[in-house]
């Protein structure tokens, strides 16, 4: 949600979804690349914590922009929920793809450059795979 902020000028940035962050942005273009920093952050602190990723609510409003991530970040957190709705443990993921156990968690870490093979058959092991969707930029 982006919040015009009257009294400084800019847009204050939060997502509900999430129930803590805040940021902010001096213009709408600066305050969209904080809100994808927070996000990317506060993604990544809900898998280092081992908890589920909240569902997002449909937008209310002209306040609401959507945010997305650069494709390795969001096949990561694709790859985390389904591995979290899969019920399956990190030990049996990592015997099904051939990945060390210690490498594992890698492969949910945004700050981490995984490779796209090894993310792949992390969604193969758990029964998917990956789509390239290439749309017309906005």
């Amino acid at each position: 949600m982006f919040e015009p902020d009257k009294k400084s000028g800019g847009f204050v940035v939060t997502f509900p979804d999430f129930g803590y962050g805040v940021t902010q942005g001096e213009t709408l273009e600066e305050a969209l690349d904080m809100a994808q920093d927070l996000l990317k952050c506060t993604i990544a602190d809900f898998i280092e914590a081992d908890k589920d990723l909240p569902n997002p609510a449909k937008p209310k409003g002209k306040h609401y922009h959507q945010i997305g991530l650069p494709i390795l970040e969001a096949m990561k957190v694709e790859l985390y929920v389904t591995f979290r709705e899969s019920g399956m443990r990190k030990a049996e993921l990592a015997r099904r793809t051939g990945i060390a156990k210690a490498n594992i968690d890698r492969l949910f870490d945004l700050n981490h450059a995984s490779r796209v093979d090894q993310v792949e058959a992390a969604f193969r092991a758990l029964g998917k795979s990956l789509a390239v969707d290439v749309t017309d930029a906005a």
